[in-house]
């Protein structure tokens, strides 16, 4: 069972809604039973998170924002405003991932974001798809170089489903990181590259127990990409299978 308090997600999940209605959305969140999520372009939805997560009981722990592409001193000044303490690049160009010296450059730019974020009293981060893992260099994924070679003051924030889709075998490689990893994306469906073949956590085909399991107490932040139906169906449908007995 996953504590409440330790279950987040990711506001990219509901994009749609929230350009329907912002605060209704965060209303149904709230609703559900989510106490926290994780946005993303906070810079342009300051003022309206700044009013929503108070009004619903919801606080925001973590962020995507593209620190290696935008000016940061912004980001780091919404995020401190909302209360946010990690802030995580959700992005880098799949070109940069083919060689070593490249994400060697990748982990030095994430090094001196975290040394401008430490004077805001903030945590950087760096989120994965599945091309960090798709990509192997002398037989080491090269998400496992990038980690390799952050300071110790920057954390990862593993997408579970795209490591597998990359072909990591995930509860392995969370062993391997160990207490880098500060947090999971949680998703399910088919294991493809297809998003609107992903489900609601427990409904498709990848291991989440045993992914959970890997890497306890880490935050458990719930996303879909896309989905065949009504998204708020599969954002309950997660809630309901991570809090319940069976899962770790």
């Amino acid at each position: 069972m996953v504590a409440v308090d330790n279950l987040s997600l990711q506001l990219y999940t509901v994009r749609y809604k929230l350009e329907e209605d912002f605060d209704a959305t965060l209303a149904r969140i709230a609703e559900i039973g989510y106490r926290k999520v994780e946005p993303f372009g906070v810079v342009g939805l300051a003022d309206q998170l700044a009013e929503a997560l108070p009004k619903y009981g919801l606080s925001a722990p973590t962020t995507h924002a593209g620190l290696l592409r935008d000016e940061t001193g912004p980001i780091f000044e919404v995020a401190k405003k909302l209360g946010i303490g990690t802030v995580i690049d959700p992005y880098v160009d799949p070109a940069r991932w083919q060689s070593a010296d490249d994400i060697l450059a990748t982990a030095a730019a994430l090094n001196e974001a975290a040394k401008v974020a430490a004077d805001h009293g903030i945590t950087v981060g760096y989120h994965n798809h599945h091309f960090e893992l798709e990509s192997v260099i002398d037989g080491v994924h090269g998400l496992e170089i990038l980690a390799d070679n952050l300071s110790d003051d920057v954390i990862l924030e593993v997408d579970t489903y795209w490591a597998a889709v990359g072909g990591a075998d995930v509860p392995a490689l969370l062993g391997r990181l160990g207490d880098r990893v500060k947090a999971l994306h949680v998703k399910d469906g088919d294991g493809t590259l297809n998003n609107k073949a992903q489900v609601a956590v427990g409904a498709g085909s990848i291991a989440i127990n045993d992914i959970l399991k890997a890497s306890p107490g880490t935050l458990r932040v719930v996303e879909l990409d896309d989905f065949e139906g009504d998204i708020f169906d599969a954002v309950e449908g997660s809630f309901t299978y991570l809090t319940g007995e069976d899962v770790a």
